[in-house]
């Protein structure tokens, strides 16, 4: 048997160890590879060492030369690397779990981390915690109410003073209350100016004009007022005879005359005009028959009716057979024509259900009021029920004296 041929330079650790076992080996034998006690005999086979198992855990010993790497250290920081990105890892995914909601709570509000969480963590761990806080926030955040600019709301048309207009004025001292009423730009804008108490010049006292406004607490002045011209509306049947301010007059006409060509029938005029006199006549009838308390609320005291502006009728409805009551109007079919197209022709239900504590009187479906065409559309169209509603006035349930 011939010894071995010798190795090479080793390739690896493991053959370089396995080597210097050889030459160790070689050494102790004289060169011969055979143990010294085996001379003369049979000599042993030579058994390599055992291989090093798969999963040995003892340390490889370290080579010594120019290459040589400094392998437990760089194994203890590999492993205190893993360690790291492990914590870091189960760090941000607690955070994305249980404290998402709350980060991007406190992110859309513009609130810091506390400072207490932040002192349990590492600067890096920080880092990692943000990151994830971020990356978890929706990239359009919607803005906190206090940050967004108050919304501007339009209104109604603010109020002017209309006494400081030298048309308006002019309009006024004509006597024309149409003009009046286009000279404030409209009687929407007429009504929220006398209602602001913008429009001093404008006396919702004065009852020769349409805007007039007499009720419980607002008598005439002069207490004996009489309206000229008076005129019977034409084409109208007037059961009493009475008749109604010149332009009130022209206007029933009008009306009843639409009424009749709509097919709804006749319209008739049961009390107009009333003067101070008839009035006394008239309410002391009432106070005789039903007591004063009970004739307040069907009737008005002299001074205070407006009958007595001649702007005012009580109507009824006729057919073939004569003329109805005045309760009777409200279920006629003159009656629903009224309540629905009246306002056109410049005429409003003064009295309305539901609004006794406001006028200080019973519903009287057959009282239509003439306040002229344009007034009488805002009215309209502004929903209002009553006069003092209309122009801002305080109710007036009862007499002040």
């Amino acid at each position: 048997m011939t010894e071995p041929r010798p190795h090479g330079t080793p390739a690896t650790r493991r053959a370089a160890r396995l080597q210097r076992e050889r030459d160790a080996g070689h050494a102790q034998t004289g060169g011969t590879g055979w143990s010294s006690q085996a001379a003369g005999a049979h000599p042993p086979i030579f058994r390599p060492p055992p291989p090093p198992e798969r999963h040995r855990t003892t340390p490889v010993e370290p080579l010594i030369g120019a290459h040589a790497e400094p392998a437990p250290v760089r194994h203890a920081a590999r492993r205190r690397a893993a360690h790291v990105r492990a914590v870091y890892g189960l760090t941000a995914a607690c955070v994305l779990l249980f404290g998402g909601v709350v980060a991007v709570s406190a992110a859309v509000a513009g609130h810091a981390v506390s400072d207490t969480a932040d002192a349990r963590l590492s600067a890096p761990e920080q880092k990692i915690v943000s990151d994830s806080v971020e990356a978890s926030i929706p990239s359009t955040v919607p803005v906190p109410a206090e940050s967004l600019p108050a919304p501007t709301i339009s209104g109604a048309p603010a109020t002017v003073d209309l006494c400081a207009s030298a048309d308006f004025t002019a309009a006024l001292a004509s006597g024309d209350d149409a003009a009046t009423i286009a000279a404030a730009g409209g009687a929407e804008m007429f009504r929220q100016s006398v209602a602001a108490g913008t429009a001093p010049c404008v006396s919702l006292a004065d009852p020769t004009r349409t805007w007039l406004v007499v009720n419980k607490t607002r008598p005439y002045d002069p207490t004996g007022y009489a309206p000229s011209p008076l005129a019977l509306p034409a084409g109208v049947q007037s059961i009493v005879g009475g008749e109604l301010r010149a332009d009130a007059a022209a206007s029933l006409s009008s009306m009843a005359a639409a009424a009749a060509a709509a097919g709804v029938g006749e319209i008739a005029l049961e009390s107009g005009y009333r003067s101070y006199q008839t009035q006394v006549t008239s309410y002391g009838n009432q106070v005789s028959q039903n007591g004063a308390a009970e004739a307040d609320l069907s009737s008005a005291r002299p001074g205070y009716s407006e009958h007595q502006s001649g702007l005012t009728g009580d109507l009824v409805a006729c057919d073939g057979g004569g003329c109805g009551t005045l309760d009777d109007l409200a279920a006629t079919a003159q009656g629903q024509w009224l309540t629905a197209n009246a306002w056109q022709y410049g005429w409003i239900t003064r009295y309305e259900d539901g609004r006794t504590d406001i006028t200080g009187y019973m519903p009287e479906p057959w009282h239509l009021r003439y306040i002229g065409v344009d007034l009488a559309k805002a009215y309209h169209d502004g929903g209002w029920h009553t006069l003092e509603e209309f122009f801002g006035l305080p109710a007036a349930p009862t007499y002040v004296g």
